[in-house]
């Protein structure tokens, strides 16, 4: 039996990935106590590890699906599909300086007043690729330095020939650098509190992550393999999808059908069905939360005996049967 190798994420992302796992009717087991947890469904093999690992096993084909951060897909700059985003795990990857430095307030003008005063620009992070790309990309970097590339610095190498503006690889407690051991971080934050805790201020932002499931390509073209990675897919796309929406139920007179189902968004269109007293109608139907207090004026108004519950999963499965076929374009890294 072939069996889909499925990597989940150790750490920030972890308990809402269990949440997501869980409310897709997934019961998984033992993740307290070893990296190789229990599923119940027998075609599918768990593993976790760090979310920085997963888009390079992924695309080695070590594995053939993961959940990670888009912080890590780009960073690691790997080939694979992106098959959803998972809304959650949502952070920003921030450029600080200490909050001090108040006539300072982008990149730039860090670059330009250090210049100016002949001092190194030492940046820590742990995205060194990301990082490094913005440094280069930036116009007054251009117009200092040209084409170099900034200094990079591990434990294990250097690279990189323009020592004025150093990038060292961070192993955590990123925000402790400044001002001793760096000049300025690149890291992610939900809130900022953490940043703005140990008295720096971000002044840029080099980009929103979230959660994302992905998978190998080559993973896509094995038929056995293709049909689990998109049951996955429909029932975790069941629970994002189903967490926007409520299912209302309404009794209405026949008098008022009409006008409720003029204003009644759904999926496809309501249910609806006589009910055994004369005159008397039933719709059913699934609506954005977000419409709801918008709508409720009117069912207050011209229904009676509302019901409304939370589904568990909306499965799109016209959607996911249009992807697997072919008919929508996977979002690329």
């Amino acid at each position: 039996m072939t069996k889909v190798k499925f990597l989940i994420p150790k750490g920030s992302l972890e308990e809402n990935t269990y949440q997501l796992l869980n409310e897709a009717g997934y019961i998984i087991s033992g993740q307290e106590r070893t990296y190789r947890p229990t599923i119940n469904d027998p075609k599918i093999l768990l593993k976790i590890l760090r979310p920085q690992e997963i888009p390079i096993f992924v695309e080695e084909g070590l594995h053939d699906v993961g959940i990670t951060g888009q912080d890590w897909v780009k960073e690691t700059g790997v080939d694979v599909q992106t098959l959803m985003n998972l809304e959650y795990g949502k952070v920003k990857l921030l450029l600080a300086i200490p909050e001090q430095w108040t006539h300072i307030n982008s990149f730039s003008q860090l670059l330009k007043n250090f210049s100016d005063d002949n001092k190194i620009v030492r940046i820590t992070t742990e995205y060194l690729n990301t990082t490094v790309k913005y440094i280069t990309t930036n116009s007054t970097y251009i117009e200092l330095y040209g084409d170099t590339q900034p200094l990079v610095i591990t434990p294990w190498w250097r690279k990189g020939e323009n020592s004025k503006v150093s990038v060292f690889l961070s192993f955590g407690a990123t925000e402790a650098k400044p001002p001793e051991n760096a000049d300025a971080i690149v890291d992610i934050a939900e809130t900022g509190t953490t940043i703005e805790q140990n008295n720096l201020k971000p002044i840029e932002c080099l980009y929103e992550s979230q959660a994302v499931l992905i998978v190998n390509k080559d993973a896509l073209k094995n038929p056995s393999k293709r049909e689990k990675i998109y049951d996955i897919l429909t029932l975790l796309k069941g629970v994002i999808d189903g967490r926007k929406k409520i299912h209302i139920f309404v009794n209405v007179k026949e008098e008022n059908l009409n006008q409720i189902i003029e204003k009644l968004p759904s999926l496809k269109g309501p249910t609806i069905s006589p009910l055994s007293t004369k005159g008397w109608y039933s719709i059913n139907a699934v609506i954005d939360r977000k419409d709801f207090h918008e709508l409720l004026p009117t069912l207050r108004k011209l229904a009676q005996g509302l019901v409304v519950h939370e589904p568990r999963q909306i499965l799109s499965l016209e959607e996911i049967a249009g992807e697997e076929n072919g008919s929508e374009t996977y979002s690329k890294n």
